[in-house]
């Protein structure tokens, strides 16, 4: 294996560890990328274009998008409840709260 091969090696052992220590989700999904970044890369190293091809698309593409996707509904879903429970209480914040999630919402849509 050449020098190339043991560099992206570490990489991905360095992305895996470093998937595991993040507690946000967004660098999470970030480091997933650049794992399947390396990992087509290594594929393509090991003469395997149509593997490298299917991680690069589905891997890094797809799932990635997807993950960014549930990130942010989760997030709205998160302000959505966080507005419920201000009107809760009356506060005048909750209204701007409401009617920016509920745009937000809308464009979702």
């Amino acid at each position: 294996m050449t020098a190339i091969g043991y560099l992206l090696l570490a990489g991905l052992i360095a992305c895996a560890v470093a998937a595991n220590l993040t507690r946000d989700l967004l660098p999470t999904v970030i480091i997933y990328a650049a794992f399947g970044t390396i990992m087509a890369t290594i594929w393509l190293l090991l003469k395997a274009p149509d593997l490298a091809i299917t991680e690069a698309a589905v891997g890094v593409g797809i799932e990635t998008i997807l993950f960014l996707t549930a990130i942010r509904k989760m997030r709205l879903s998160d302000r959505a409840r966080d507005v419920s429970d201000d009107a809760d209480t009356g506060t005048e914040e909750s209204d701007d709260r409401e009617t920016e999630t509920k745009k937000e919402q809308k464009q979702l849509s």
